[in-house]
């Protein structure tokens, strides 16, 4: 059985795109990973291009995309939506409704920093990271708690609070 994953922020140009491509990069065949925006930007920020490139993960096929299109009725079924939205900067995050479960992933919009191309560079480097420590997790879960949707949403939100450790963190 294949996983359906959608990332959802409000732009779809940087974190939910860094987590889909790497979802897919990583995820095989137990997971089809998509990602898309309430007010999509119309295009990935150049800066989450170049980390995906710098990682070693594909961004063939990545664009910037409302979530509309995961509404119509021949759009994939999701299983799982995760918000990665920052709501402790007072971003608002999308509310979607429907038979899937939901988890938050809030960490802070590398599209957002200002300054040098070097601390733009270093804001994507860190945002990648944390998406790469949380999707190392659920890739962790053992398949059992697939099966209990209560067990599995508690898991996928403490995924959510998780940083990451050791010489992954060393961009911040």
């Amino acid at each position: 059985m294949t996983i359906n994953v959608l990332f959802l922020c409000t732009g779809n140009s940087a974190r939910s795109v860094l987590a889909e491509a790497t979802l897919r990069a990583w995820g095989g065949s137990r997971f089809a990973a998509f990602s898309a925006g309430s007010q999509p930007t119309g295009m990935v920020n150049p800066f989450a291009l170049a980390q995906l490139s710098a990682d070693g993960i594909s961004s063939t096929g990545l664009r910037s995309k409302s979530w509309d299109e995961f509404t119509a009725a021949d759009a994939p079924r999701m299983d799982l939506i995760i918000t990665v939205c920052d709501s402790a900067a007072a971003e608002s995050c999308p509310v979607v409704f429907g038979d899937f479960l939901r988890s938050h992933w809030g960490l802070p919009d590398p599209a957002a920093v200002e300054g040098s191309d070097a601390d733009k560079q270093q804001a994507f480097a860190q945002a990648h990271d944390i998406v790469k420590a949380r999707l190392r997790a659920l890739l962790a879960l053992p398949a059992e708690i697939w099966t209990d949707r209560t067990r599995l949403k508690t898991a996928l939100d403490q995924i959510g609070l998780m940083q990451p450790q050791g010489e992954a963190s060393n961009h911040v």
